[in-house]
Formats: C-alpha cells, structure tokens, sequence
C-alpha cells in the first residue's frame, strides 16, 4: 500500500511503500488465540446464552502511542481477510477450512465512532453473508425508528461510509426479515408501516410459545430485549441477539467474527460510559473473537472496577487478570491475553527505513542516516515516521539531508504522549524524565507533590516499563525520555530551564533521603551506586553546585574496595558525526564523577594515567576540601604503585596532617610506606592510631609476616578478615582472604588451597585487579618445589603486572621464584633470580625482600640498605630458612 503522504512529497519519482516490519510474535499470539477460541465455541458443551461462563474471547495489545498498534490492527485484518495480504514472514495459521470475517473499528475521537455505528458496523459486515438474522434486525429496527424518526437507514448508512464498505444489502435484509416475522405472524399492512405492530404481536406469540415463530423461540431473551425501551442501553443488549444468530447458522455457512477494536483509550471518560457499552458488547458476543488495542491495559479483569461496569474481575477475565504472583506488568504483559507491543529492534528499525523510501529499487535513505535516526528513536516507530517526513522536507528544499540532520527529537513526540494525561500526570511525567530509574516515592518527591496518586496512575501507562527485580522498578521509554528533556516542547504548559533546574534539585533530594533513610537502617551498598550514578548525572547535566550527600556517598563509596564503574551515562556520538574529544569537568559534579573514575578505574588503568587524571581533576579547583582531600589521597597511592616513595609520603603526609575522615587512611598509607622502605619499627608505631578504618589489623600482618612469622601474620589477617564481615566490607574482606591464603602458601599448601577457593570466591563479584595478582602470587607460592610451570607463569604475571602499572609487584613475584628454587636446590636459578631481585629493588624499596631471598638460599647476607627488623636477623633468616627445609620435607613425604 502507498504512502499518500511520502508519495505528494516529491516531483522525484520516489517509492513510498508504506513498510510494515516484524510483529511476527503479535501474529503468531493472535493466530494462536483464534484458534483457541475456535476450538472452544466448537465445544458440543458451547452455549452462546450462558451468562455466567467465564470469557476468554478477546486479546489486547497495548503499547505507547506511536509504537505501531494501528498499524498492526490494520494489517491483522487484511492478513485475516485475504491470506494474500500476510506478510511473508507470518506463518499461515493453525486452523483450516473456517471462515475468518475481520472486522476492524478505529474507535479514535476524531474518527467520530460511537457506540450506535459500532453496533452498526458489525451488522453491516455481516450482511456480506446474504441472509437476514431475523432476532436481531427486527429489535434494530424498532431501535432505529424509534431514535431516528424519519431518517432513512440506508442514508445513515451511505453517509457513515458503511455503504461503501460493506455494501447497501444490510437494509434490504432487514426489510426482508420483517417481512418474514410479519408473514409468520398473519399480519395486515405494509411492513414498512407495522414496526411496532410487529414488535408487540411478536413478543405476544413468544409469550404464548406459538409454532409459528419456533424459529425465534430459542432466543430466550428476544421477548424482553422487544420489550424493553429501545434506547442506547437497550441497544447494548442487542449484540446478544447477533451472537445468537449466528449460532444458528448451519456448520457449512458457520462464520466467526474477528473484531478488531483500535485506539482504546479514546473510548475512556471519568465515568467510563462507553467502555460500558463495550465491555457488555463482549460479554454478549461469546462466539466472536475481539483484539483491541490501544495505550492502556485492559482493565477489566480488576477487581476495583466491581460496579462501573457490567462484567468484572479475574473470575470473569481470566486472560487479562494479572499473573498470580507477579506484578501485572513485571513480563511485558498484564495477562495470558494482554500484552505490551514492544519497540522495534535496531535491525528492524533499519530494515523499516531502508523499505519506506526507495529510488530506483535501492533505499533514499542512506545507512549513515538511519544509524542516527535508530539511534534517535529507541526502536519506536513514530519516531521513525516523522524522521522519514523530515527527510521528505528536507530533500524539497534542494538540499541533501545529512545525519546531522536527525540528530534531535520531535516535538509530535510530546504531543502524542501528553495528549491523554492529566496535568498532574504531565508534572511527574517531566520531573521522572529527570531519572534513569524511578518508583512511585522518587516521583512523586521530584514532582514536588504531597500525594503518589499521579505517579501510580502514570506507571499504569505504557510509556513506562517495570522491572520489578530492579532497586527502583520503573523507566520511562527512552525515545519519550529524550523527547521532553529537549528544548522543542511547545505544549502549553511546558516547562521553563527555571523549572527543569528547580525538578532536578528536587530529584537529587530525593535521591540523597532514599540512600540515606535506607542506610541507616540497613546499608546497600547496590543503593549506594545506583544513587550515586544517577545523582552525578542529575547534578552535571543541571549544573547543580550543591552537591550535599553525594560527598558523603563518594566516601561511603571509596570505604569499601569493590570499585563498580560510576560514570554518569552520556551520550553516545551518532556513528556518522565522529567523536569529538571529551572535554574537561567544569561543573563540581563533573569534577566529583571524573574523581571517582579515576579511582575506580585504577582497576584497569596504568597507575601513570590514574595520578594523571587524578592531578587534572585536583587543577580544576573545582572539588571541595574533603573531595580534594579523597584525590590527594588516591593520587599518593598511585605514585606508592610506581615507586615513586618520597612523592607518595608527602601526598599521604598532607591528607594526614589535616585529621580529616580520610586520616586514619593516610596514616595507614605511610606505615605501608615505612614498612617498604624496611623501617618496621616505626610502620608498628603508627597502628594504635589506625582503627578499623586505617585497616589495622592487615596492615600488622604486613609487617609480621616479612619476618617469617607466619603464625602472627596469619592470626592478624583473620583478624581483619572477621573486622571486615562485621562491618559488611566485601572488599576489604576479599583483601584480607586473598593475602591469609598468600602467608598460609608459604607454610601449608593444602590449606592455602582453601584459603584460594575462597579467595577467588570473595573475589568474583568484585573489581580488585591487585588483589587478583596477590592471589596469582599465592598460588606460585603454594605450587613452590612442584614441577607446575612455576618460573613460567611467574613471568607471564611480572609482565602483567608491569603493563597494568603495578611495578610495586615485581619483589614479591620474584621472592616467590626464589622459594621455588630454594625449596628445589636449584642455585643457579635461585642466584639468578636474586639478581633480578637485586635490581628490583636497587631503589631502596621492598630491600627486605633481597635479604629474605639469601636467607632461604642459605646465603650470604646481601650488602645494600640496613633493614630496621623488629627482631634481630639471624631470627628473622632462620625463620625463612626453616619455611624452605619444611616445604622440601614436605614434598617428600607427597612422594
């Protein structure tokens, strides 16, 4: 079929097919639905009158306005009508030899469709059947005359477009069966003249049971439909009578009405007269299947909705109730026979496109373009027509369209979206645009109302999606997100960059009580990053200079060492535009979200680029004195990792100095830089004033275990691995598990085994690249003396943990080479890699290490820097030496 309004675009001889894409799933339920139903009315135990059965005669389809309903109700009725007319890729339906009649009933506002035409319609398709449904007609008839004195049916039926589309034999069969009702009943007169002469001696032989209207006699309710006032409500009733002539057709005239009903939502008013109507339309019709589709679930399967309409609740809709268990909207759908109609996926939208405009056999659109419009649109297919008629606009100028072009959204967006919502449903629906995530309590506070009630009934709409599972269950569809975010909202009540900016404080509010009324009862940390991403992006993108509680969140953050990637989402550069370079922070949230980054990604960076970024972030100026405090800190850490010592000890002396909550860490960082430069007396003075937060515990296994007290160092790693699960650190508890199976390898290799598993355990759901190198080393200690490729894989991790900017490393990997060469007798290697291990240390840092190296060999004490021992040496060399004699002991005995 052409698009008229692509094909009156253009002189150029351009193809405007009107592209239909996928919805193969939507065909596959429909069909699969239909023949369901098929198999239920062909049910010996079927009875077309029976009230009080449960229906499942209809499907609904609901989805945000723009995602393609319309379309799909008009192509399931030509594909239902003429299987000429199914798209190649829906597969021909179960059911054989029974005849299909869609009829399709745009009930849209500007369509003018009320419930007097719907009744209407219905009849008139089914006058293509050629015969006259006696029961029915006659009571449409009486109705007719009765509320339209003097008008012709015919004319209403010409005027109404019915004619036209159905043809004029609907008034003839009418004409014909009250011709035969009066023949059958002896009476004088014209038909034409003796409607409700008809009428009266009608319901007077059916009252009498007289054989000569038998026919009609089976239709218990025909007497009092004819009876009662032939008004609207009366004519809601009436559908019952057609249901029920059409189950006296005969099984080879046998027909089932597939009626389909379009653009629901516009039938809805505050006190829901028309759904009224068409709720008992449904009920009435058990033998016709009905698909409606429109922005709204159904919500007839509700049990609230007991009085507003004839027929409700899940006894009576049990395809449309909820599933038991599980939110009403939690799996795309509200119901065995409601379901959401999704967005269109990349390929599709492409695909769409590609087809909708062509020249010559090829697609007018060129890829580049539509990567910017698929981008663009979210998968939604409004979006993908507008842009299409952008292109159009575009072309008519003179000018070729370029992906810059569509690089926007569309103000119709707005428009289509806000048509049907409440001004209070329009204030939350802005303020929401505002979050990645919402529930109803963040909405409503970013909205700035006192009740949730506009933010429960928005996330009815389909425009919002649901994640039960998720910390915050509810998004906004990403095409409609964007679309009221940007500056082409000309709506009357549209909001000024004051309002936007006043949203967003709320909004960050907001965030900050959810975070912080929650810890305080039970701390989250998975809240504590999805508050913390979403609030830096909330205050970059609005410039918002107070940042409040997300500096303590950044602490709360850095507590722990797990470092899950914090970076606010940002636009991704359209494929055709190229990456412009991303400029520096300018805002303090910016410079607050690249501070903590730069730590998190650590990780995966070279400790080079971290104190880089680290230094930028610090020359902004732009971060308060604690955040400035937080990147001091980081920085010095990186340049301890690049052994840069007496740079990491002024940085770690500043933080230090100020007593400030990120002193007891500081302190912590110069005993570990004490401890490295073989000065442990005064590394042991500074732990009293550590604590829990300085990490003391681990920070005193550190300084025994270079002595060879394992028995020390093992016991004060428990210790900080049981101070860490009382204070719900996961990292810390990891580090601290990792480095007690790293001392337990040196002295028990079958326990160093558990302690590994459940290092690597810990480790899993965490992002501790340093720590997993510690647990590599551990295993290389723990394999020491076996024939398990030892010095090779020790090789492929000291270049590792060079490239990853972890030279700190080097020492310990090759500590762990010389225990495997000592315990194996293997003095060339073992002199070999004291050389290494010499160079490596030639600096003055990790010197210890070369002593603990000569000392397992049996060798000579090394010259170089005097190590300050806590114990005198010959303690310290023997305790090393004996580690070796009993892991050789130990071999032999596994022999």
């Amino acid at each position: 079929m052409a698009d008229l309004r692509a094909l009156f675009s253009s002189n150029d001889p351009v193809g405007s097919n009107e592209a239909f894409t996928n919805r193969q799933n939507q065909w596959n339920l429909v069909a699969t639905a239909i023949e369901e139903h098929l198999r239920h009315i062909a049910d010996p135990a079927f009875d077309v009158e029976d009230l009080e059965t449960a229906r499942n005669n209809v499907i609904v389809f609901h989805g945000v306005g723009g995602v393609g309903k319309t379309t799909l109700s008009r192509k399931l009725e030509a594909a239902l009508a003429d299987s000429g007319h199914r798209p190649a890729q829906w597969g021909a339906p179960a059911w054989s030899g029974e005849r299909i009649l869609p009829v399709r009933i745009d009930l849209a506002r500007s369509a003018g469709t009320g419930f007097e035409q719907i009744v209407l319609t219905i009849r008139a398709a089914l006058a293509g059947l050629g015969r006259p449904l006696p029961a029915f007609d006659v009571a449409l008839r009486r109705y007719w005359e009765h509320q339209h004195p003097g008008e012709p049916l015919e004319e209403y039926l010409r005027r109404g477009g019915l004619a036209s589309r159905f043809g004029q034999a609907l008034p003839q069969q009418m004409q014909s069966a009250l011709s035969d009702v009066a023949q059958a009943l002896l009476l004088p007169g014209t038909v034409g003249s003796a409607v409700a002469q008809v009428t009266v001696s009608l319901v007077r032989a059916l009252r009498e049971r007289r054989q000569t209207v038998r026919a009609l006699a089976g239709c218990a309710r025909l007497a009092d439909l004819l009876e009662a006032e032939p008004d609207l409500d009366a004519l809601s009733f009436y559908p019952h009578l057609l249901a029920w002539e059409l189950a006296q057709f005969p099984a080879d005239k046998r027909v089932t009405p597939v009626i389909l009903l379009d653009t629901f939502e516009d039938t809805g008013d505050r006190h829901r007269d028309a759904e009224r109507l068409l709720n008992r339309l449904v009920w009435l019709m058990p033998n016709c299947f009905f698909v409606i589709s429109g922005r709204n679930r159904l919500q007839w399967a509700d049990d609230a909705l007991q009085g507003e309409l004839d027929y409700t609740g899940p006894a009576a809709w049990p395809g449309l109730a909820p599933h038991s268990g599980r939110p009403a909207r939690a799996t795309g759908h509200s119901g065995a026979r409601q379901y959401l109609i999704g967005d269109f996926s990349e390929t599709d939208c492409d695909t769409y496109l590609a087809q909708r405009l062509t020249q010559d056999g090829r697609p007018l659109i060129g890829p580049d373009i539509r990567a910017v419009i698929t981008q663009r649109s979210h998968g939604l297919p409004l979006h993908l027509d507008l842009a299409v008629a952008r292109f159009l606009e575009i072309r008519r100028t003179g000018r070729t369209p370029t992906p810059a072009d569509f690089d926007h959204t569309f103000p119709a967006l707005i428009a289509r979206t806000l048509s049907d919502l409440t001004a209070d449903e329009r204030h939350v629906l802005r303020s929401a645009s505002l979050l990645d995530a919402f529930d109803l309590d963040l909405a409503t506070q970013a909205a700035g109302l006192a009740h949730q009630a506009a933010a429960r009934r928005l996330v009815e709409r389909p425009l919002v999606t649901e994640d039960p599972y998720a910390i915050w269950p509810y998004h906004l569809h990403g095409a409609i997100r964007t679309a009221l975010r940007g500056t082409d909202d000309h709506t009357e009540d549209h909001w000024t960059p004051a309002d936007w900016h006043q949203a967003a404080e709320r909004a960050l509010a907001a965030l900050g009580r959810q975070w912080q009324d929650t810890s305080a009862l039970t701390p989250s940390r998975t809240l504590l990053v999805a508050c913390l991403r979403q609030g830096l992006r909330l205050a970059r993108d609005h410039h918002l200079t107070h940042l409040g509680w997300l500096t303590d969140a950044a602490f709360a953050y850095t507590n722990d060492s797990v470092w899950e990637p914090l970076a606010p989402p940002t636009p991704t550069p359209a494929p055709s535009l190229g990456n412009q370079p991303h400029p520096g922070p300018d805002t303090p949230a910016d410079a607050l979200a690249e501070l903590l980054t730069a730590i998190a990604r650590r990780q995966h960076e070279h400790r080079e680029r971290t104190a880089e970024r680290l230094t930028a972030v610090l020359a902004t100026g732009l971060l308060s004195g604690e955040l400035a405090e937080l990147a001091l800190y980081y920085r010095a850490k990186a340049h301890k990792d690049l052994g840069r010592t007496d740079t990491a000890v002024h940085g770690m002396r500043q933080v230090a100095d100020t007593d400030g909550r990120l002193a007891p860490r500081a302190r912590r960082g110069l005993a570990q830089l004490a401890r490295i430069a073989g000065d442990f007396p005064t590394a042991l003075a500074t732990i009293p004033t550590l604590g829990w937060e300085g990490r003391h515990h681990r920070v005193l296994a550190h300084i025994w275990w270079p002595h060879g007290d394992m028995d020390r160092a093992t016991a004060a790693f428990e210790a900080a691995r049981a101070e860490a699960e009382a204070h719900n650190a996961p990292g810390e508890r990891a580090i601290a598990q990792t480095l007690l199976a790293l001392v337990t390898a040196f002295t028990d290799p079958l326990r160093a085994d558990d302690e590994l598993a459940l290092a690597h355990q810990y480790l899993a759901p965490l992002d501790q690249r340093a720590t997993t190198f510690y647990a590599a080393i551990a295993a290389l200690l723990r394999d020491a003396g076996t024939d398990r490729d030892v010095t090779d894989r020790a090789t492929v991790l000291h270049t590792e943990s060079t490239l990853a900017g972890l030279p700190w490393l080097a020492p310990l990997i090759e500590t762990a080479v010389a225990f495997h060469h000592a315990v194996r007798g293997a003095q060339d290697d073992l002199t070999a890699t004291i050389d290494r291990l010499r160079e490596a240390t030639a600096n003055g840092d990790f010197a210890y290490y070369l002593d603990i190296a000569t000392a397992m060999g049996d060798l000579p004490q090394p010259d170089g820097p005097a190590i300050r021992w806590l114990e005198d040496e010959h303690t310290v060399r023997t305790r090393w030496r004996t580690l070796v004699t009993t892991r050789r002991e130990h071999l032999r005995t596994q022999q």
